[in-house]
């Protein structure tokens, strides 16, 4: 296997100021969001990181994507550091989040052929891509609508192409169906293994066990921050469900019953 991403000891810490003190219950004003987190993901895999809300996975993606950076480790894309890299890390890969947050002033149109400028993507290559995602997704239709005026299932899709406009090698995704309906999220989860057909590598974060069933080859379980178990999906839950297997991996992570 083609190794495409290699994550070595990526750690981050935040100050916390007295507020979020008071709300996680803890008197020292540093959180560690990631903790020496190692893993390897290769070209033509769906890779998930499975964990609760506040884990530190939309943390580790940030860093991968070169939106932050972390306070020590590192990781390589297609050999280039996101640490000294970062350049180059992004003309490999593609990040949606559900965080991203695109103009409503703007129609999809405008914004394909934006972003698809912003990565030096020639004319004919923009069309010719913008014509055949625009129809997939039914964006067509609403190519000269503002955002503003379009459903959250239809801005989600708009999120996802344009993310892509360069045709990464490498594509990740922060909870790629949160929020989404049921249509729209099959569409998005179609998509993502239409993707992984093509040889792109797919590394998402999610805290449902359904998709991860659906999607992942392999899973790295993610617990307060560290990676508490790593295997190819069907090793990892043998003959129990992902769900029975992720809790009791967090209960003896944590010591906690759920």
């Amino acid at each position: 296997m083609e190794e495409i991403l290699k994550a070595e000891n990526l750690k981050k810490t935040f100050k916390l100021s007295k507020k979020q003190q008071r709300l996680e219950g803890v008197s020292v004003p540093l959180k560690v969001a990631v903790d020496n987190l190692s893993f390897t993901a290769y070209r033509g895999e769906i890779f998930g990181l499975l964990g609760p809300n506040g884990a530190g996975k939309t943390t580790t993606l940030r860093m991968l994507a070169t939106l932050i950076k972390p306070d020590s480790g590192n990781a390589f894309i297609n050999g280039n550091s996101i640490v000294s890299e970062e350049y180059a890390v992004r003309k490999s890969i593609g990040f949606l989040t559900s965080e991203l947050k695109l103009d409503d002033f703007f129609t999809p149109n405008y914004l394909y052929d934006f972003f698809s400028e912003l990565h030096c993507v020639d004319r004919a290559t923009r069309d010719g891509r913008k014509r055949e995602l625009f129809a997939k997704f039914g964006i067509d239709r609403f190519a000269e609508v503002k955002l503003a005026n379009l459903s959250t299932g239809m801005k989600q899709k708009v999120s996802l192409v344009v993310s892509i406009v360069h045709d990464p090698d490498l594509i990740i995704f922060d909870e790629p169906t949160n929020g989404l309906d049921v249509l729209t999220a099959k569409v998005v989860t179609d998509f993502l293994q239409e993707l992984k057909s093509q040889g792109k590598t797919i590394i998402l974060s999610t805290h449902i066990f359904s998709l991860v069933e659906k999607l992942c080859d392999r899973v790295g379980i993610i617990i307060n921050g560290k990676l508490a178990a790593l295997d190819a999906l069907e090793k990892l839950i043998e003959n129990d469900t992902l769900e029975n297997t992720f809790f009791g991996i967090y209960k003896s992570v944590t010591g906690e019953n759920v």
